[in-house]
């Protein structure tokens, strides 16, 4: 028999909870074992430090994911559910006045309610019920979710709800994800804890509204291509490898469905253009309009992953890149999501000392450090605003190396402010930039920056390759996305991630994925035509092309 220990976890509210496990377990599945939801960005491989856990009494961290409980022991969590609680996630985006023309109705005869989808009976309720019809628009971020409740007689939005998509837990990206699916019970633990947190979701919306989950008819799924396979239980792994091949292309009804609404409830899958290019761009290519639009247009989704659209007069071309996790705060000595306490923007001025604003904190510098304002790590808005004053002050140079004084390593010789170099500390035998005693950017810190916003601007560059632009032809920059939402268009532009030429044609489309999902539930004909428009998409794989490694390396420097 083998040999057991005892766990405990403690949390920062000094809740305890004890569990009797096999010698030897990792701490991240005694955590799991608990109860406990502890994340582990890079699928447990130790990169990412996220899971770092405290042994109680020592002060001493170690990684969850990587250390075995030889012993009883004790450890010391952090509160995830307080920094989820406080995360924000976007659930606005642009949209279009369209005609209300829905794909579920409803009709009353002789004592009954018939509920069609379509043209097709999809079942009959006792009564009249015809007064009682609502619908669901899901957007599934590889990072969040957010559910739009919807009254589909009238159109119009009740009430909206976000979350934590649970699954990052497991996986932080879209390749991690397909990885654990593919691993024993992982697809059925990753569609397990998107339902059970879609239900919490639904069941939070109609107490507010005071509807009945049972009058919901029919949900729209806007995600990526592989989040849409994990919440209809497909399995993904044909994603992750060449030739990249996809279970469901979208445009079609799932009946089967563990959601606590009508038994009759029908789920709808917007077209996806690729495996890397899924329904939610498909949703923002239609919630901006984007075949309608005249000239050049750029439709750009900075993420995790980073898809972008290019479009001449609507005829479309496609790309996504692996942008990686950094710009979601993930693989980041002091990273951390857009939730309480991190910092948000950041500037630097004349005389060197640096002003930053922390989400639900207020603005603070150096002189109110210790305030409500005070900084507990940086988010991806607030990444990009550090680096893109570091290098506009030179405090970066062209390769990414964080100078000081009559630095070597600058392309020329640089003279800054004292309040600046006092910033510039060594750390792990290399320089990092301090903006408060515990939150800083490291030299690795600032390659993770190099590695995801060269993957975007290649994909951009590859784009107007295909069609024979340069940067400079490009009449609108549309932005989509919760986090595209809260950049700076500047600091986008001083990091190179955009081409100069870009300022002052930049908009910021918030959560098209959602508004285009309630437009695909408002409206069948959409479904048809973004089919349509779907299937005559150009796309342009990068990695098949033989410029994308000389065009990434280009874009690696500021």
């Amino acid at each position: 028999m083998a040999e057991s220990v005892f766990i405990t976890f403690i949390t920062v509210d000094e809740e305890k909870k004890v569990i009797q496990a096999e010698k030897g377990i990792k701490i991240i599945e005694a955590a799991r074992k608990a109860g406990l939801k502890i994340e582990t960005p890079c699928n447990g491989a130790g990169s990412c430090g996220k899971c770092g856990v405290e042994i109680a009494g020592s002060g001493e961290f170690v990684l969850a994911c990587q250390t075995s409980v030889e012993k009883d022991a004790a450890f010391i969590t952090r509160d995830y559910e307080s920094e989820n609680k406080s995360l924000r996630i976007l659930s606005r985006g642009s949209a279009f006045e369209y005609e209300l023309k829905p794909f579920i109705s409803k009709k009353y005869l002789e004592g009954k309610t018939e509920i069609y989808g379509g043209k097709e009976l999809l079942g009959i309720e006792e009564g009249d019920t015809s007064a009682f019809l609502y619908g669901l628009a899901v957007d599934i971020g590889t990072t969040t979710i957010v559910a739009s409740l919807v009254n589909i007689q009238n159109g119009k939005t009740l009430s909206v709800e976000s979350a934590l998509n649970p699954q990052s837990n497991y996986a932080q990206d879209v390749l991690g994800r397909i990885y654990f699916a593919g691993k024993g019970e992982g697809l059925t633990v990753l569609y397990r804890a998107f339902i059970n947190i879609l239900n919490d979701m639904i069941a939070s919306l109609t107490k507010k509204t005071g509807t009945d989950s049972r009058n919901i008819y029919e949900v729209v799924y806007s995600g990526n291509t592989t989040m849409l396979h994990l919440a209809c239980n497909i399995e993904p792994s044909s994603l992750g490898r060449y030739p990249y091949i996809c279970q469901t292309t979208g445009d079609c009804h799932v009946r089967e469905n563990n959601l606590n609404i009508s038994a009759l409830a029908i789920i709808y899958l917007p077209p996806v253009i690729s495996a890397y290019v899924g329904a939610d761009i498909t949703s923002g290519i239609l919630a901006v309009n984007l075949t309608e639009k005249r000239g050049v247009s750029l439709f750009i989704d900075i993420g995790t992953n980073g898809e972008m659209v290019l479009a001449k007069d609507g005829v479309i071309a496609a790309s996504s890149t692996a942008a990686g996790p950094a710009f979601e705060g993930m693989n980041i000595s002091c990273g951390m999501r857009a939730s309480a306490g991190a910092i948000e923007s950041f500037s630097i001025k004349k005389d060197g000392s640096c002003l930053f604003r922390t989400i639900g904190g207020g603005t603070s510098s150096e002189a109110t450090r210790g305030t409500s304002g005070e900084a507990r790590g940086i988010c991806g808005s607030g990444l990009l605003d550090i680096a893109g004053e570091l290098v506009r002050r030179g405090i970066i140079d062209k390769r990414g190396r964080l100078v000081r004084n009559e630095s070597s390593g600058a392309e020329t010789s640089i003279s800054l402010p004292k309040k600046i170099t006092e910033k510039i500390k060594p750390l792990e035998g290399k320089n990092a930039f301090f903006i408060t005693d515990t939150v800083y950017l490291s030299q690795k810190d600032i390659r993770q920056i190099q590695l995801a916003k060269s993957a975007i601007r290649c994909g951009i560059e590859m784009l107007l390759l295909h069609f024979g632009h340069s940067a400079a032809d490009v009449e609108r920059v549309i932005i989509a996305g919760s986090f595209g939402y809260h950049l700076n268009e500047k600091s986008l532009v001083n990091i190179g991630l955009l081409p100069s030429s870009f300022l002052g044609k930049i908009s910021f489309a918030g959560n098209t994925s959602l508004s285009g999902a309630a437009a695909f539930l408002l409206n069948r004909s959409f479904r048809e035509q973004m089919k349509e428009v779907t299937v005559k998409v150009d796309k342009v794989e990068l990695a098949q092309d033989a410029e994308f490694e000389r065009t990434f390396i280009k874009y690696m420097g500021f």
